[in-house]
């Protein structure tokens, strides 16, 4: 059986998914839209860049990456998470995952990875 394999490049603007064979597959803006009540995810991605400026005061936009490390965990779980169930859909095996991050971050930073 085929393994799949899929790289994921957390970008302080912009987050890429490589998928073995097909090439980059998302490339979206690294936002995520909350509801500040009940701290729920909202939207992600290109959709998520849409609230930008144009939210009620309920809804948060978040960058949670900032010098290539993540800023803040529960909306990067929500990013990468989002991401990977776009990619991965009805996929019947568990792809491995590589998680591209920069040379020079903290032991702290690499475990939030």
């Amino acid at each position: 059986m085929l393994r799949k394999h899929i790289a994921v490049d957390l970008g302080t603007a912009n987050t890429l998914v490589f998928v073995q064979s097909q090439g980059i597959v998302i490339n979206e803006p690294s936002v995520v839209a909350v509801d500040t009540i009940n701290e729920r995810v909202i939207a992600v991605g290109k959709e998520a860049k849409d609230y930008i400026g144009k939210t009620p005061q309920r809804i948060s936009t978040i960058r949670p990456l900032r010098d290539g490390v993540i800023a803040d965990f529960d909306a990067a779980q929500a990013l990468i998470a989002t991401f990977l169930k776009k990619v991965i859909g009805s996929w019947s095996i568990k792809p491995d995952v590589v998680i591209c991050v920069p040379t020079n971050i903290t032991d702290v930073e690499r475990r939030a990875v």
